[in-house]
């Protein structure tokens, strides 16, 4: 089995109750453009196993069944499990830390691990570089959010 783990950190100008629900299904319809997802479970209310299904977004080059395995508001995490079948496995962890008022440190990991040749292929070119460069733009993506219009 191949697998590759890539952790990278940011901080924010935003207090972290205004960031923490960005990392939900709902809450990246607002910042991350093209993203939608399938809602399976008739509510927008995310929970431990929550389920919803996403279409060759975010790595994905098949339709991704995303499990929540972990979601803990009280500390700021949250952790989904991406199932691409016959493709790969991935484990995406958000961890927001309050550093301030108005600041706030955000680091995420992805771990993926390959099902088959093309998800081994996937975990070969996954590189720190492409996790380092997919990261900055969630910061610049949740920056431009932020950004007064006008």
């Amino acid at each position: 089995m191949t697998s590759v783990t890539h952790t990278q950190a940011f901080e924010m100008a935003q207090p972290v109750a205004e960031l923490f629900p960005l990392f939900s299904p709902e809450g990246e319809k607002h910042w991350v453009p093209g993203w939608d997802y399938d809602n399976v479970m008739g509510t927008t209310e995310l929970c431990e196993d929550y389920v919803f299904v996403t279409q060759t977004h975010d790595h994905g080059s098949t339709d991704a069944v995303w499990v929540v395995k972990h979601y803990d508001p009280a500390t700021w995490r949250v952790e989904f499990y991406k199932i691409e079948p016959g493709d790969k496995v991935g484990v995406v962890t958000v961890k927001c830390t309050e550093l301030g008022a108005v600041s706030t440190k955000i680091e995420v990991t992805y771990k993926y691990i390959a099902l088959s040749t093309t998800g081994e292929r996937f975990v070969a070119e996954f590189t720190e570089a492409a996790y380092a460069e997919f990261i900055r733009e969630w910061q610049t993506l949740l920056t431009d959010y932020f950004a007064p219009a006008g």
